[in-house]
């Protein structure tokens, strides 16, 4: 069994968080301002992405990884895995994060949102088969992504430099110490899967995650890392600020085309 709290690994992902993020400001009692964020936002690129050298070599890595070996099992995925069985199986690990979604909900004093996440995961785990059925849709409880690095971006908490990981893709230090958190420490059902069952289950998530993404691939234009920094910032602006869009960071004032969220 996976455990639940590895202290070292933790330490080490807060520790990279607050080096170059910050903590939060002596306000954390009080929730993100949007405008405050709006204006992290039209700062130049120099000061959002400092390390773009050091992160487009990380990025040509990773394509190079998924060029030779990930996108090309994903195709293979698509091409045999029937439309419905797919589905499935992207609604049954989705169900899995609702947990994940509940309990940075509570963090963030979104009682409704709480009480949807905890809706959601009821309903689709007994009414949807374990999760493989989204009915929790059909009942007009759409999901509410909530992660802990939201969470401290809605405390106040900086997000510092844009940051390409090798692996894991885009990420800043807020959001690699939340991915850090929510993987390691917080509660979640994939605590209870049996070693070596979890690591099948593990990779089967990412092909069927990467595999998702191939239809979105058609709207990527120009420079493919400067595509995907745009998209994930802005993204990331969308959750933190739940909807409420602002101004892209990165975009030129002759252009006024949204990104489209949903997909990445």
């Amino acid at each position: 069994m996976r455990q639940f709290f590895s202290r070292p690994l933790l330490l080490g992902g807060l520790f990279v968080l607050f080096l170059f993020a910050g903590g939060a400001t002596a306000q954390t009692v009080q929730p993100a301002d949007p405008e405050m964020a709006a204006q992290k936002l039209d700062a130049p690129a120099s000061e959002v992405d400092p390390y773009e050298d050091w992160n487009r070599k990380v990025y040509s890595f990773n394509e190079t990884i998924d060029n030779w070996f990930l996108r090309p099992i994903a195709q293979g995925y698509r091409t045999i895995m029937p439309g419905f069985a797919d589905r499935g199986i992207s609604n049954f690990f989705n169900n899995l994060t609702e947990l994940r979604n509940f309990a940075n909900s509570i963090f963030q004093l979104k009682g409704e949102s709480a009480v949807v996440a905890a809706g959601r995961f009821t309903y689709n785990t007994v009414f949807g088969l374990g999760g493989f059925i989204d009915v929790a849709t059909r009942f007009d409880l759409p999901e509410r992504p909530e992660d802990f690095g939201q969470t401290l971006g809605y405390w106040g908490s900086k997000s510092g430099p844009y940051l390409m990981l090798p692996f894991l893709g885009p990420s800043t230090p807020r959001d690699f110490g939340g991915f850090v958190t929510d993987n390691l420490a917080l509660p979640s059902a994939w605590d209870l899967a049996e070693s070596p069952d979890v690591y099948y289950a593990r990779a089967l998530q990412i092909v069927d995650r990467r595999a998702d993404l191939i239809p979105a691939e058609a709207f990527m234009s120009g420079d493919g890392y400067t595509f995907v920094r745009n998209a994930y910032l802005q993204r990331r602006a969308y959750l933190i600020n739940d909807g409420r869009t602002l101004n892209d960071p990165f975009a030129s004032d002759d252009d006024d085309e949204d990104l489209m969220l949903e997909d990445f």
